[in-house]
C-alpha cells in the first residue's frame, strides 16, 4: 500500500548512553530511520540523551530534544509535541522498554498516538517470556524445555525438575543483562536473584541448557502485506552458550545442509509472520549438530545489534527500509538503494563471507572475569570480507588493534610455555583470547577432532584455523615463492604476517606479487551478487584478476576509528562524518576506510567511497596506492589514526592537517616537555623510563604520589596514580611488558580542578570553543569525569590563562584543525598535563551546545581555509547563559571483577547530557541516564565503604544533605531503602562485594567522593 498520510509527526525514541549490550548500532539504525522519514516528508521529533552520536545532530531530526530517557520526560516531550506516533523499534532494549511503559502509563491512548512497526502485543509476545513459549507451542515450533519464574524457590524447583544445567534469560533486559548458565544450587541462587533484579518486570525464564548446539541467527524483513524476506543467515563460530554479541560470527552461514537450511529459515519467516512484525527483526535458532532437531532461542522484535552487522555485510540498509515500512511502505514499492533498480522484496545474495569479532575491554581490565557466557561483555566489533573463511577472519584479526604479538603470529606468547594437554583444557572455557589458543593448540599438534571435543566448535571452522597454521608452517618452512605467496594472499595474510614467519622485504613481496592473472584487488558490495547493476560505492580486498575499484580522483582519505572500545568511542564516527561532509563541500571525493559495522561512517551512502579494511598500514596504503588521494586526514580517527601517521609519512603519503612534526612534539614527551619549557608553560615535572630501575629513580625525585602512563595510548590505558615505592613496583612489571619498548611517563601529581579544551586552529591563530571543568578532581580520567560548561568555579583570570596558553600550544606546533588541551588549575596556577593531536570524545558535546559542527570547520582549516575565512575571532567564545553537564556511563555490571574505583584509567562506556539554568538542573538532567539517580528526590540510606566511613567529612555532608549514613559489613542484610552506594578506592574484598551486591540490586555505584560531595552538595565541592 502507498505511505501513511494520516499521520505527519513522527516521534523516535533512542537508546541513551551506550553501554554494553547497547552501543553505536543502534545510532546508525536511529540515523538511517530518521533520515529515511524525513525523506518521505513526515516531521521527525528525535529524543535521545547521548551527545557522542550522530543520531542527535541537528541535521537528522527536524527536532532533537537531547533529554532523559525516562517516561516523566517523555511524556513533557509528547505533550508538548502532540505527534501522531512513536517509532520505538530503533532505539534497543531502551526504545522498546519506554514505549511498554507509556502505554502502560495511559499518555499513548490519552493524546492519541499510535505505536509504528511493531504493535505492542507483539512487543509482549517476543519479550515476555511465558508468552513467547505460549506462540511458539501454538506454531508447533520446539523451544526448550522452560519455565517463566518470579521467585528463587520456583527456579530451583523446575531446575531440579529438568535438570542441571540450566539457561537463566531475564525478561525485558539487553545484551543478556542479568542471565546466565548455572549447574547446580549455588549458581542458580547468584545467577536467578540477580536475574529477577535486572528484570524490569522481575521475570525470567529458566530453561534447559542447550550449550554446544549451533546457534544461527536470520535477519528478517516484514512488511504490512505479510510479504517477508530472509536478508541473510549468520552463524556463530562459538556454540549456543556464549552470547552472540560476544560470538565470533559468520556470513552467510557455512555449516548448514541445504535441508536444515531451509528448515531453519523457514521456522523464522513462520515466527515472524505469527508476530504479525513490520520492519526489521532478529530470530535466534540453536540447531544439534547430530540430529535435525533444533530450537528456537528468542526473538528481538526490534532493529539490533546483528541487523547493523547483516546490513553493512550485504548492503541491505534494514532500518532505512524498516522505518519506511513502519509507514506503510511495502517491500515490493520501496528502491534498493544500492541497485537503484531493483525493489527490496529482492533477497540478498553474497558472493563473499563476512566474519565479525568482538572486541572486549580486558586489556584494560585485566582482573575483571574474561570467561564468556550468556551476558555479553563486548564493547564494540569489528568486520571483515573476504572472498573465503579464512581471508576474512585473518582480515578481521587484523582489524581488533589488540595485543600486535598475538595478531600477526597468532599465537601469543603466554601459550608457548603451555603443552598440548594444558591448551586442550584451556580453551574448553570461552575467553575473548579463545580464538589464538585454538591457533596455539594446533600449532602444537593438536587434532580438530581433539578440539572439537574440548570445544564443542564446528569441525568445519576448526579446519579453517588449520589451513590458517599450515600455511604460516608452510611460509617458515619452504621456499618463498610467487605461488605461496598468492596461496599466503588468499587466506588472508598480509606483509607484516608474512614478515613475522618469514622475514622479507616489502619489496622482495612486492616482486612475488607480480602475478599476470592473480593479484590484490577490490570488489564491489552490491547485494546481489553481482546479478544486477550496482551504484554502490562500498569494496573490499581480495585476491582476482578484476579490479572493481577505479581510483577516484580529487580525492582526500579520512582513516576512521575502528572497533568501539573504552577510550575510543562513538564520538569519533560524529567526527568522521562531519569531516566528509566537509571535503565533499570542499568540492573533493571524500573516501572512507574503517572496519566498524556499528558506526554511520561505514554506511555507504555516507562516503563517495569506503573500503572496508583493516586499519593497519599494509592495507591502508594498498587503498593510497590505488587512489593516489590529494592527502588524507588522520585527525577524526582516534589515537588508531594517528598512530598510522609516521608510517605513512615514511610511505610519501601527504598528511593533511598537522604535519607528522606536530604530532610528535604533542606525543613525544621530551619534544612537549621541551616546548613547554620553551613557552614559559606550567606543567607537572617528570620523566621517562624504559627499566624499573629508573622508573623508581624518578618517583622518589619526583616525591610520591606520582602519575604514571604509558606513551602513545587512548583512554589512559595503563595509567595509575601510585602513592609509594610498594604500588610502583606492582605497577610496573605488566606496564613494561605492555609498552613494547616505548618509554612510560613518570609526572609529578597534583592536585587540582582538572579542565578542558577543544581548539580550532589554522597554523597561525587559535580558536577556543569553550572550557569545560571537571567536577571531579585531578586523577580521575577526563573521560569518567562530570564535565561542565561553562566552567562553574574557575576565576576570569584562570580562564584567561587557559586560553593564553592554549593559544601558545597551537600556534608552537603549527596546529592546523582540531586539537584537545588537558590543564589542572591549582592554587591560582594553571598547569598543562596532555595534549591530543587530534578530535577529541568531547568535540560532539561542544560542537551541539555551541550550534557549531567543530569537526566540519576543523576539515575546513585543513583544508586551507583560515580562521577568518570562516568567520571565527581568535580567542574564547562568548558563554552561554545556560549549564551543560555532560556525565559518564559505566557498564560494570558486565564486566564482574573488573575494578570500579575511577582513576587516571578510563572505565566508561558512554556518555549523556543535562542542561538547565542552573548546575543543580543541568545535573539533574544528566544523572537520570548516566548513575541513574533522580536528584529532585533524594532520600534513604547511604551505605558507604568502611574507609569511606571513617571519613567524618564525607559522612557529616552526606547526613547534612538528607541521607542515613550506613557504613557497609561483609554479609549485612541488603536495605530496602537505598539512595546509592558510596565505594572507596580501596579494592578490597569488603569492597568488591559491596560494589557486587549493589550492581546485582541495580542500585547508583559512586567510586569517588568528589561526585558525590558535587552532586549532592554542589557548594562544598571547591
Amino acid at each position: 500500500m502507498p505511505k501513511r498520510t494520516d499521520i505527519n509527526k513522527i516521534v523516535i525514541i533512542g537508546s541513551g548512553p551506550i553501554v554494553i549490550g547497547q552501543a553505536a548500532e543502534f545510532d546508525y539504525a536511529g540515523s538511517q530511520a530518521c533520515l529515511s522519514l524525513r525523506e518521505e516528508g513526515y516531521e521527525v521529533i528525535l529524543v535521545n540523551s547521548n551527545p557522542a552520536t550522530i543520531m542527535t545532530d541537528d541535521e537528522i531530526a527536524d527536532k532533537v530534544y537531547l533529554e532523559p530517557l525516562t517516561v516523566p520526560s517523555l511524556k513533557k516531550i509528547l505533550n508538548k509535541e502532540h505527534p501522531d506516533a512513536i517509532l520505538p523499534t530503533l532505539g534497543g532494549q531502551t526504545g522498546l522498554n519506554l514505549a511498554v511503559e507509556l502505554s502502560k502509563d495511559g499518555i499513548l491512548d490519552k493524546l492519541n498516538i499510535e505505536l509504528l512497526g511493531t504493535s505492542l502485543k507483539t512487543i509482549n509476545q517476543a519479550e515476555d517470556r511465558e508468552q513467547f513459549k505460549d506462540l511458539m507451542e501454538e506454531l508447533h515450533q520446539p523451544i526448550p524445555a522452560s519455565k517463566t519464574v518470579y521467585d528463587l524457590e520456583t527456579g530451583i524447583k523446575f531446575a531440579h525438575q529438568i535438570e542441571y544445567p540450566v539457561i537463566i534469560r531475564p525478561a525485558y533486559t539487553l545484551g543478556g543483562t542479568g542471565g546466565g548458565i548455572a549447574h547446580n544450587d549455588d549458581e542458580m541462587t547468584t545467577i536467578l536473584n540477580r536475574g529477577l533484579t535486572m528484570s524490569p518486570s522481575t521475570e525470567c525464564l529458566v530453561e534447559k541448557s542447550i550449550a554446544g548446539y549451533k546457534e544461527i541467527e536470520f535477519e528478517v524483513m516484514r512488511d504490512h502485506h505479510g510479504s517477508s524476506i530472509i536478508v541473510t543467515g549468520m552463524e556463530n563460530f562459538d556454540p549456543v552458550g556464549v552470547h552472540t554479541g560476544d560470538s565470533i560470527v559468520f556470513a552467510p552461514t557455512q555449516t548448514l545442509s541445504d535441508k536444515e537450511y531451509q528448515r531453519l529459515r523457514d521456522a523464522s519467516l513462520t515466527i515472524v509472520n505469527a508476530l504479525k512484525i513490520e520492519g526489521g527483526c532478529n530470530v535466534q535458532l540453536a540447531q544439534d549438530p547430530y540430529s535435525e532437531n533444533y530450537d528456537v532461542i528468542e526473538v528481538n522484535p526490534r532493529v539490533s545489534r546483528s541487523s547493523a552487522l547483516a546490513s553493512k555485510a550485504t548492503g541491505y540498509p534494514i532500518a532505512k527500509i524498516a522505518a519506511k515500512i513502519a509507514v506503510g511502505l511495502n517491500l515490493d514499492e520501496i528502491v534498493n538503494p544500492i541497485t537503484q533498480t531493483t525493489f527490496a522484496m529482492f533477497e540478498p545474495a553474497l558472493d563473499y563471507v563476512v566474519a565479525k569479532i568482538p572486541r572486549f575491554a580486558f586489556d584494560k581490565f585485566t582482573n575483571a572475569d574474561r570467561k564468556l557466557r550468556t551476558q555479553m561483555k563486548a564493547t564494540g566489533e569489528v568486520m571483515a570480507i573476504g572472498s573465503n573463511i579464512e581471508e576474512s577472519l585473518l582480515k578481521a584479526v587484523q582489524s581488533l588493534e589488540l595485543d600486535k604479538q598475538a595478531q600477526v603470529d597468532l599465537i601469543p606468547d603466554y601459550t608457548k610455555k603451555l603443552s598440548m594437554g594444558d591448551l586442550l583444557e584451556k580453551i574448553k572455557t570461552p575467553t575473548d583470547y579463545r580464538l589464538f589458543e585454538l591457533f596455539a593448540a594446533i600449532g602444537k599438534g593438536a587434532t580438530i577432532q581433539q578440539i572439537n571435543r574440548s570445544t564443542q566448535i564446528d569441525m568445519y571452522f576448526l579446519s579453517k584455523l588449520e589451513n590458517i597454521i599450515k600455511m604460516q608452517q608452510k611460509l617458515s618452512d619452504g621456499l618463498l615463492s610467487a605461488d605461496l605467496v598468492l596461496d599466503a594472499r588468499k587466506l588472508g595474510f598480509n606483509n607484516t604476517m608474512i614478515n613475522a614467519v618469514r622475514p622479507v622485504t616489502d619489496q622482495e613481496l612486492t616482486k612475488l606479487d607480480k602475478m599476470e592473472d592473480q593479484h590484490l584487488v577490490y570488489k564491489m558490495v552490491d547485494t546481489c551478487a553481482a546479478e544486477f547493476e550496482s551504484t554502490t560505492p562500498y569494496y573490499y580486498s581480495t585476491v582476482g584478476n578484476e579490479n572493481e575499484s577505479k581510483a577516484l580522483g580529487n580525492s582526500i582519505v579520512v582513516i576512521g576509528a575502528g572497533p568501539i572500545r573504552i577510550g575510543q568511542g562513538v564520538e569519533f564516527d560524529y567526527a568522521t562524518v562531519h569531516c566528509v561532509k566537509a571535503i565533499q563541500a570542499a568540492g573533493y571525493n571524500a573516501i572512507i576506510i574503517n572496519n566498524n559495522p556499528e558506526t554511520v561512517s561505514t554506511d555507504f551512502s555516507i562516503s563517495d567511497k569506503l573500503y572496508f579494511e583493516p586499519l593497519d598500514i599494509d592495507s591502508v596504503m594498498n587503498v593510497i596506492n590505488l587512489e593516489n588521494p590529494i592527502g588524507v586526514i588522520v585527525e577524526f580517527g582516534g589515537q588508531t589514526a594517528i598512530n598510522l601517521t609516521e608510517a605513512l609519512t615514511q610511505h610519501g603519503v601527504s598528511i593533511l592537517g598537522t604535519s607528522l612534526h606536530g604530532i610528535e612534539q604533542t606525543e613525544d614527551r621530551h619534544e612537549f616537555e621541551d616546548l613547554l619549557i620553551n613557552q614559559n608553560i606550567e606543567h607537572p615535572k617528570g620523566n621517562t623510563a624504559t627499566t624499573a630501575p629508573e622508573a623508581q629513580e624518578i618517583a622518589n625525585n619526583l616525591g610520591f604520589p606520582v602519575l604514571v602512563r604509558p606513551s602513545f595510548v587512548l583512554g589512559g590505558k595503563g595509567m595509575a596514580v601510585v602513592h609509594d615505592e610498594d604500588e610502583l613496583n606492582e605497577y610496573l612489571t605488566p606496564a613494561l611488558k605492555a609498552s613494547h619498548g616505548e618509554p612510560l611517563l613518570i609526572d609529578q601529581y597534583i592536585h587540582g580542578t582538572e579542565c578542558e579544551v577543544d581548539i580550532l586552529s589554522d597554523g597561525q591563530d587559535v580558536f577556543v570553543p569553550g572550557i569545560m571543568e571537571h567536577l571531579e578532581g585531578s586523577g580521575i580520567h577526563s573521560g569518567d569525569s562530570i564535565a561542565m560548561y561553562p566552567p562553574q568555579h574557575l576565576s576570569d583570570e584562570t580562564k584567561d590563562k587557559i586560553v593564553s596558553i592554549a593559544t601558545k600550544i597551537g600556534k608552537q606546533v603549527h596546529a592546523v584543525g582540531m586539537m584537545n588541551i588537558q590543564f589542572i588549575a591549582a592554587n591560582d596556577t594553571v598547569y598543562v598535563i596532555e595534549v591530543n593531536p587530534r578530535a577529541s570524545r568531547t568535540v560532539p558535546f561542544m560542537s551541539k551546545i555551541t550550534k557549531m559542527h567543530l569537526a566540519q570547520l576543523a576539515t575546513q582549516l585543513i583544508l586551507g581555509k583560515s580562521l577568518t575565512d570562516l568567520g571565527l575571532t581568535p580567542g574564547l567564545y562568548p558563554e552561554p547563559t545556560k549549564v551543560y553537564v555532560k556525565a559518564p556511563v559505566f557498564s560494570f555490571a558486565k564486566l564482574p571483577g573488573a575494578p570500579t574505583a575511577l582513576s587516571p584509567e578510563m572505565k566508561s562506556t558512554g556518555e549523556d547530557i543535562g542542561s538547565g539554568d542552573t548546575l543543580q538542573a543541568a545535573m539533574h538532567n544528566a544523572l537520570f541516564d548516566s548513575y541513574h539517580i533522580n536528584t529532585n528526590d533524594l532520600h534513604g540510606i547511604v551505605l558507604i565503604s568502611e574507609f569511606d566511613a571513617n571519613d567524618d567529612h564525607v559522612a557529616s555532608k552526606l547526613k547534612s544533605a538528607g541521607f542515613e549514613v550506613q557504613a557497609y559489613k561483609q554479609h549485612m542484610n541488603w536495605p530496602e531503602d537505598i539512595a546509592f552506594v558510596l565505594s572507596s578506592e580501596d579494592e578490597t574484598a569488603n569492597e568488591k562485594q559491596l560494589v557486587a551486591k549493589a550492581l546485582s540490586h541495580q542500585v547508583p555505584v559512586f567510586t569517588a567522593q568528589d561526585t558525590v560531595l558535587g552532586i549532592f552538595q554542589p557548594q562544598l565541592i571547591k
